[in-house]
């Protein structure tokens, strides 16, 4: 089987619509692991054989048929993403991010990424720093601590190229000659900034990265889908400010749920940001510069953490 062709089918159960992860990760499992089948044996069977031998709905074996039906167009999409510079990395691939893998599990790891860049950027420690869109310059201070920090402590810095901490946190790391991860709430085809960021790309300072399908255009449940992949591809995360809801509050939420360290900038006098609240869940306080200021206090009840913010959900994939 060729490589295009190899792609072509890692992308048609990857984008399978209204699947969740897990469910098109397990599949994947079975295929190939479990099964020992080759994808073009999979999908060589007929929509009675993936009810009876993988369990399958109707509806699922139906989503399948039409997923083989677009194998040529993907395997023709593949080999224009390879033409533009782009790579392709499935799950199974020694190139996929372990610290995607570690901290999101099979449950949630996108199937395949698409990158732009150094690629040996993404099994190198990393620190995600994010914050609001509408940041206070005390957050945004801090955001351009804490990059110069993880520069000179040798991390890669993932951000979210959103406006506010997203952006400085990639513009600091770059000015204090750093590197970074992009990653984007759309598909990687749609991306405007590669002109901008040529240079970097190039010298092999910022790596471009998506989970979706490679022509989807920007929208908004993308954006905040894509929250989830940043703190995934993170080592530590640094939250310069939040919100009592949105992206953010979520996000530190979901990881103090699954026990991750993540450091909050703990809140001047006055300031009007949900930071302390996050402090009093379990994340740990650190001051302007990011450095560790004291032990999480004591964490509030599953109740309480549930009342604060959004429950973790995932968004179809698209």
């Amino acid at each position: 089987m060729s490589e295009l062709q190899d792609f072509a089918y890692w992308m048609a159960l990857a984008h399978l619509p209204k699947w969740r992860t897990a469910k098109i990760n397990s599949l994947i499992v079975e295929i190939i692991h479990n099964r020992k089948l080759s994808f073009a044996e999979f999908f060589e069977l007929d929509e009675s054989g993936w009810q009876s031998e993988f369990q399958l709905s109707a509806k699922e074996a139906a989503d399948l048929l039409n997923a083989r039906s677009n194998l040529s167009d993907l395997s023709l999409l593949a080999e224009e993403l390879q033409e533009q510079g782009f790579e392709i990395i499935p799950f199974d691939s020694p190139e996929y991010s372990e610290t995607l893998k570690r901290n999101l599990k099979l449950r949630l790891s996108p199937p395949v990424i698409y990158i732009k860049g150094d690629r040996r950027l993404l099994n190198e420690s990393s620190a995600a720093i994010v914050g609001s869109r509408d940041a206070s310059e005390i957050a945004l201070q801090f955001t351009d601590a804490v990059a110069r920090k993880c520069v000179e402590d040798h991390r890669v810095i993932v951000s979210g190229f959103a406006k506010g901490v997203d952006r400085l946190a990639l513009e600091s790391t770059l000015k204090h000659n750093g590197r970074s991860i992009i990653v984007l709430p759309q598909g990687i085809m749609t991306f405007t900034g590669f002109r901008k960021y040529h240079s970097q790309i190039t010298d092999g300072d910022v790596l471009v990265l998506s989970t979706y399908f490679p022509k989807s255009p920007w929208n908004v449940g993308l954006a905040m889908g894509r929250n989830t992949y940043i703190y995934g591809l993170a080592d530590e995360i640094y939250v310069a400010e939040s919100g009592s809801k949105g992206g953010t509050w979520s996000g530190v939420m979901d990881g103090l749920r699954k026990e991750r360290k993540i450091y909050v900038r703990k809140a001047e006098p006055g300031e009007k940001n949900a930071n302390n609240a996050l402090l009093s869940k379990g994340a740990i306080p650190v001051d302007s510069e990011g450095n560790c200021i004291g032990s999480p206090e004591p964490k509030t009840t599953q109740l309480e953490m549930n009342f604060g913010g959004a429950e973790e959900t995932e968004i179809e994939r698209g």
